[in-house]
């Protein structure tokens, strides 16, 4: 095979390229639906890891994307990034197979897991500034909006299917054959090591334009990202968004198993409604970014995101069950809808802030300082969640009457509730930092609301609250000021 860059593709060379690249997205997904999310906290769980632990393994991810800095050397070094990308892959996805032997020698422990994982994650980061980079020069930029909503919701689709049969897979072994569901843990990781190669070697086929680089020392790589006014206001957003995210996403599983009680098969269908949410509406969230800015979207997205932590305040107060599976269930759907749009568009914004030449020192940048942030959250979630456990805030309304007493929860903060509540404050806080943002083809968010409006009404008129809903914190904000200043 010739792994030399060339510099110039041919629009079938185009075509193809990108065809293989969505066949290794479908094989990352497979491997991450196998070996990652719920089942993995589950398994986590299992060996009965801590509060704190499950922080580090929510960490994991986004802390070794410091890393990241070996990709711009070895890009400058060797200037191959599919050689970069694919051989980082390969060696990324081997621990997988390692865990999953020695669960099955029953040798695994939490304290193992998250070393091997660790090398996972840290591999993985290594060949993601490549895959970046070279995406950015392989696919058109009129195309990135439809194209990688396409590969996303393809993978989604895929995603849906394994983890309903794995969810009912694990729930039976967990109530038949409680002795085995460690083994069925260690088999769910060898197989998501072999599908995770198999993918590294389809990308292998993509093929790589020749990059741009301008040849400047290292370090002056490094700082160009922050010494750029307009980038380095996305990457202060970005890191304030990622952490405010990241202090309460990771317990949410957590929650929801040790908390309510729920089964796998419950929990993998509550995230199936919000994968469903994403597929139905990714395709709109990729033509609007094409058409109007990635900028614009996160601005209608992130409200709605931050709408659902502050639900998840809520659940768990009514004392009947179907009370709580129904706002579980609308949490969902309507988080699937806001971070389809929210991390399409994070990605392409800084595939299109990033100049041409040095990209990947940009992109880098990007990863690296959200990386920062974000696992330091859930590190700061974990001991939070800890300090809380003891400590419980009840607000409750009381009716007496000669004929009926009741008393109406309000809410109920225990524990990792208080998480999803500072989470949601600090989100919000983060999105003044999109306003400075400066995106060629800016549109204002009022128009693009308005388009959305049109095209749901025209669509299914049940939806018209939606519209209220993008700009909920606009409004509040307004009354505010109105009483205030009054």
């Amino acid at each position: 095979m010739d792994w030399t860059p060339k510099s110039q593709l041919t629009d079938t060379e185009v075509r193809r390229g990108m065809k293989m690249v969505i066949g290794d997205g479908l094989a990352a997904e497979a491997m991450t639906t196998l070996t990652g999310g719920t089942f993995l906290v589950a398994m986590a769980l299992l060996l009965h890891a801590s509060n704190f632990q499950i922080g580090v393994l929510a960490a994991l991810p986004t802390f070794t994307n410091v890393f990241q800095l070996l990709s711009i050397w070895l890009v400058g070094r060797f200037r191959n990034r599919r050689l970069i990308a694919v051989g980082c892959a390969l060696l990324a996805r081997i621990p997988l197979l390692i865990i999953g032997l020695l669960t099955l020698t029953s040798t695994s422990s939490i304290r193992l897991l998250m070393s091997l994982l660790f090398f996972y994650y840290t591999f993985g980061s290594i060949a993601g500034p490549s895959w970046n980079s070279w995406m950015k020069d392989l696919v058109p930029e009129d195309q990135r909006g439809s194209y990688f909503a396409r590969r996303t919701r393809l993978s989604q689709i895929l995603n849906v299917c394994l983890s309903v049969m794995l969810a009912l897979l694990l729930d039976y072994i967990k109530k038949y054959y409680p002795s085995a569901e460690l083994t069925t843990y260690a088999l769910l990781f060898i197989a998501g090591g072999i599908v995770g190669i198999t993918g590294a070697l389809i990308l292998s086929k993509s093929p790589e334009p020749l990059s741009l680089l301008s040849g400047a020392n290292f370090f002056r790589l490094l700082l160009q990202p922050f010494s750029n006014r307009n980038f380095s206001r996305l990457l202060i957003f970005n890191a304030c968004w990622t952490f405010s995210l990241n202090l309460a996403t990771p317990f949410f599983t957590v929650y929801m198993i040790k908390t309510m009680n729920l089964p796998l098969s419950y929990i993998i269908g509550l995230n199936i409604l919000g994968l469903l949410s994403s597929i139905f509406t990714i395709r709109t969230w990729g033509s609007l970014t094409d058409r109007y800015s990635n900028k614009t979207i996160i601005a209608i997205g992130g409200p709605l995101y931050i709408l659902c932590l502050i639900a998840w305040c809520f659940v768990g107060i009514y004392t009947r069950f179907y009370a709580n599976l129904a706002l579980l269930i609308g949490i969902n759907i309507v988080s699937g809808i806001a971070t389809a749009g929210i991390n399409l568009s994070l990605t392409n914004i800084g595939l299109k802030l990033a100049p041409k030449e040095d990209a990947i020192a940009y992109l880098s940048a990007q990863n690296i300082t959200s990386a920062l942030f974000s696992s330091l959250a859930p590190l700061l979630g974990g001991l939070l969640a800890d300090f809380f456990t003891s400590r419980h805030l009840r607000i409750t309304a009381q009716w007496t009457s000669p004929n009926f007493n009741k008393v109406f929860r309000l809410l109920m903060l225990h524990e990792w509730n208080f998480l999803f509540l500072i989470g949601a404050g600090m989100a919000m806080l983060s999105l003044q930092w999109l306003a400075a943002i400066k995106e060629p083809g800016e549109v204002e968010k009022d128009k693009v609301v308005r388009m959305m409006r049109t095209n749901i009404r025209s669509n299914l008129k049940e939806y018209f609250l939606i519209g209220n809903i993008i700009t909920w914190n606009e409004q509040v904000r307004a009354i505010l000021r109105k009483k205030i200043f009054r």
